[in-house]
């Protein structure tokens, strides 16, 4: 039996994601935020119903996460900005070091469109086996990038997403919203029992971001897994009650 229960509240979602540093540097970051313990304070006060992390954090602050009782996402693998080219994310973490790192649930980037997209499926599929033979929740990061994706709009990109989400087995697929509402309900739709949550982005005004919060709810997504908009607040805890009451109203 897959544990969602163990990373949802009532079926929703509010993940704290901080798997940023890897994948831009510490271009995000300021004094305090910088510090992982920082980002564990938040998810505590906020009672998020999962933190992200990479594997390095998840080891070093392991003690600190388990004190915090919120659940852990370890993400599998990841990639600089260093490099450009097709875009590829390989595997950094096995599912058994994640259980050992107290993982709740684990995820995965894969970049459909990339020329690379085939080997990023086939890590991918020993990872849910290896993941759901133990009951841990998957959790695909479904970007399309790519040579591929050139020729399609971005309302077919994100519905595509979400139904190969379905149809490679993932548990949770996140998602980049487009900003426009039908898009979203028909990929969600696309998705069937595979739930849906967005992600977060880059930083942008309080006032827009809780309206799109409100709009990816109305359209069947089960929440937001969100970082940069949450951590370079200047108020974390005050927009974290804001969005709870609209994600879990």
């Amino acid at each position: 039996m897959i544990r969602l229960n163990k990373i949802l509240k009532n079926g929703r979602a509010l993940f704290l994601a901080y798997d940023q540093g890897l994948e831009h540097g510490p271009i995000d970051f300021n004094d305090a935020n910088v510090d992982p313990q920082y980002i564990i304070n938040i998810a505590k006060k906020g009672r998020y119903t999962a933190l992200i992390f990479q594997k390095g954090i998840a080891e070093k602050y392991k003690t600190e996460i388990k004190e915090s009782r919120i659940p852990l996402i370890v993400k599998l693998n990841g990639k600089t900005s260093m490099v450009g080219g097709e875009p590829i994310s390989r595997q950094l973490c096995t599912v058994k070091e994640a259980i050992a790192l107290g993982a709740a649930a684990v995820g995965y980037t894969i970049y459909f469109g990339s020329e690379h997209e085939s080997e990023m499926l086939q890590e991918f599929e020993t990872i849910l086996r290896e993941a759901h033979a133990k009951g841990l929740p998957v959790i695909i990061w479904a970007y399309p990038r790519g040579k591929g994706t050139a020729e399609k709009s971005k309302a077919e990109l994100m519905a595509y997403a979400t139904r190969a989400g379905l149809e490679i087995g993932a548990d949770i697929v996140k998602i980049v919203y487009d900003g426009n509402i039908e898009d979203l309900r028909w990929a969600v739709k696309a998705a069937g029992k595979t739930k849906v949550v967005i992600a977060g982005g880059a930083k942008e005004d309080e006032k827009e971001l809780l309206k799109q919060i409100k709009e990816i709810c109305r359209a069947g997504a089960i929440g937001m897994a969100i970082g940069r908009n949450v951590w370079q607040s200047p108020d974390p805890l005050t927009l974290t009650k804001k969005m709870k009451e609209v994600i879990f109203q």
